[in-house]
């Protein structure tokens, strides 16, 4: 028997494969964007605690309570929206389901959906699955801003949503007050909706202000927003995101939601509940946290032949290795992963048609060895 692929053009990601190469080589793996440092040794408490009580079991599906009223209480603090813990905040497991639920409770056979490359994975199959088309528009170095009348242009009668990601994972630009004042625009001028990949929201640098779809009324009316508690407490391999929605909107999203997962981890949704309500100030900290490992990066590439651009938040720095090789961004990074023990991500894969740099990403969530050590192998080079 020969079973017809949904997805016939997706492969394992370049995520595991080159953490896998990392493996085999024995290299520094700064490719895939999760900490090698621990946990805070409240969370991890907090955890064994609950787990000790017998909280083990399912969690009710939209989330346990405690964790969304301080979702609420966050979202509130951070962007003046005051959301319903009942009624509009759903807790899943990892962000990528809550993008996964979220385009298939919007998308319908022959809908298209603008998204904006260099892009997260799971976005364009997500929407193929769900019979939608993946509208793609090219961001490009340094800067990779968007150009909203391109956007504009690209909106048909078919259009049905914008998928935006600020912070930007893979080139760390992050949205403007403006950028978000004309997505906004958009959105209510042409009755679309909209997903905001919101889990870097704690990592903006230099000062600048934290901005979300929360804090836009009209653009919130109309989106699912998403965030990652893996991102923000250092523990990706807990699979704990969620999202903020309208009512309506989440009433849609449980719908798919409860044959999914169902319901996510349960004692750690309540030591996260703790961590917010008790330890804030480790979300408070997070921007100053990451932009010292960036700065730190930065100075220990300082001599090296590769060329930072910049990076305004997420845990990402994108480097330019033009005077270095004239090889592909694929074979490079296999070449760096095998010759110099130090692996990362090329850029190209986040392209639906990949420009013609030569651009890298690296991730600096790292400890301070870890990031030494990649920097004397990369200097050397």
């Amino acid at each position: 028997m020969i079973l017809k692929s949904k997805l016939p053009g997706v492969g394992t990601t370049i995520f595991s494969q080159m953490s896998q190469l990392a493996t085999e080589q024995q290299a520094i793996n700064l490719s895939q964007g999760f900490p090698d440092f621990p946990a805070s040794p409240q969370l991890v408490s907090a955890l064994a605690q609950y787990s000790a009580q017998g909280l083990n079991q399912y969690a009710p599906m939209p989330g346990v309570m405690a964790l969304r009223e301080q979702i609420a209480a966050l979202v509130q603090h951070c962007y003046g929206r005051i959301i319903c813990p009942a009624a509009e905040i759903t807790v899943t497991s990892g962000a990528t389901e809550a993008l996964f639920v979220a385009i298939g409770a919007t998308v319908n056979p022959g809908d298209e959906v603008i998204i904006f490359d260099p892009a997260y994975d799971s976005y364009a199959p997500a929407i193929a699955l769900n019979g939608g088309k993946a509208v793609h528009i090219a961001l490009h170095a340094p800067d990779y801003r968007v150009n909203w009348q391109q956007v504009a242009d690209a909106i048909t009668a078919r259009t049905r949503l914008i998928i935006v990601n600020s912070p930007h994972n893979p080139s760390g630009m992050v949205f403007s007050h403006s950028d978000w004042l004309a997505l906004q625009q958009l959105v209510a001028a042409h009755n679309l909706y909209c997903i905001s990949d919101e889990v870097y929201e704690h990592m903006v640098f230099d000062g600048a202000m934290q901005l979300s779809a929360n804090g836009f009324s009209e653009l919130a009316a109309r989106s699912f927003i998403v965030s990652s508690f893996g991102k923000t407490f250092h523990v990706t391999g807990w699979k704990l995101g969620y999202c903020v929605a309208p009512a309506a909107l989440t009433a849609e999203f449980h719908k798919i939601h409860q044959y999914v997962t169902f319901s996510s981890f349960t004692p750690a949704q309540y030591a996260i509940a703790d961590m917010l309500k008790l330890h804030s100030e480790q979300v408070r900290s997070l921007a100053a946290f990451y932009q010292q490992k960036r700065d730190s990066f930065a100075t220990l590439l300082a001599n090296s032949r590769f060329k930072l651009l910049s990076c305004q938040g997420t845990y990402f720095q994108l480097a330019d290795y033009s005077a270095i090789s004239e090889l592909d961004d694929v074979a490079f990074c296999r070449w760096l992963a095998t010759e110099h023990k130090v692996a990362a991500i090329p850029l190209s894969v986040f392209y639906q048609t990949p420009p013609q740099s030569r651009i890298i990403r690296f991730c600096f969530a790292k400890q301070q060895s870890t990031l030494e050590a990649a920097a004397e192998a990369l200097c050397q080079i």
